[in-house]
């Protein structure tokens, strides 16, 4: 047990000067053997605590692996999770938002419904219901999706320790008008540099973008976590995810909220 806890230290230290250095290390499958997703999750813990120590905060989760295809694609059960960081927040102005491409390794992005937290959840009997009561707003969010690992060669648990893949992220703004709302039929619509790119409905994150939060809230619980007032929750990428670089404009746009343009420079 000792040797898992510094094994998990030292390869956050790994990914840590990876995303600093922006230069990708092999998967950790490989260079160390790491099959457990509790050591996976061991690791993601020591890189977050590691930059709460450099003055890192800490301003929600993020949902991973929430479609069935993905995940039948990596041979796995249940989706991950992932800690977002406040650096790496991206503030939209005006219905727009540049960020700068040199920022990632070898990023891509995707949109999702966002819930902000009002009340505390805590699992392990999390419900849809339980989430839409807690939550005060929802609202379009947009991950920047990226690896430290080589080429994105991941299994389940390469993505787990490195953050659940995660770059950064961006919202719309809040609508406090939660109540009577369809989650599961709202679309997400993005266009990339003027040409449609990808749509589909949010029912495509685990049915309903609630049930993806309920998921993380009793996951947490597993590791003794909750979800607290003011987190934000990213509940997973409703359609494909797209490359990016330098240049590329994407317009988002969710059934009912305001239009976001994300330019990389």
């Amino acid at each position: 047990m000792e040797q898992t806890v510094i094994d998990a230290r030292t390869i956050a230290e790994r990914l840590d000067t990876a995303w600093r250095s922006r230069s990708p290390i092999a998967p950790i499958t490989e260079s160390d053997g790491v099959t457990a997703i509790a050591d996976a999750y061991a690791i993601q813990t020591h890189w977050t605590d590691m930059r709460i120590a450099r003055g890192e905060k800490v301003v929600g989760r993020k949902i991973g692996l929430t479609s069935d295809a993905i995940r039948k694609q990596l041979n796995v059960s249940e989706p991950d999770y992932g800690t977002l960081w406040k650096s790496s927040f991206y503030e939209a102005s005006g219905g727009k938002v540049e960020i700068p491409a040199a920022d990632f390794l070898q990023p891509r992005i995707e949109g999702e419904v966002a819930f902000l937290i009002g009340e505390r959840l805590a699992g392990p009997d999390v419900t849809p219901e339980k989430v839409r009561r807690a939550a005060t707003a929802f609202g379009l969010g947009v991950e920047i999706v990226d690896s430290r690992i080589a080429d994105w060669k991941i299994k389940l648990v390469d993505t787990i320790a490195d953050n659940a893949s995660y770059g950064g992220f961006t919202l719309g703004p809040w609508d406090r008008n939660l109540d009577g709302v369809d989650l599961s039929q709202l679309v997400m619509k993005i266009t990339h540099n003027g040409v449609d790119a990808a749509e589909g409905p949010a029912s495509a994150v685990m049915g309903d973008p609630a049930l993806s939060a309920a998921w993380l809230a009793n996951k947490l619980s597993e590791f003794g976590v909750a979800l607290e007032p003011g987190d934000v929750v990213i509940s997973g990428g409703i359609t494909k995810m797209l490359p990016v670089k330098a240049g590329d404009t994407f317009v988002f746009s969710l059934t009912g909220q305001s239009a976001l343009t994300v330019s990389f420079r």
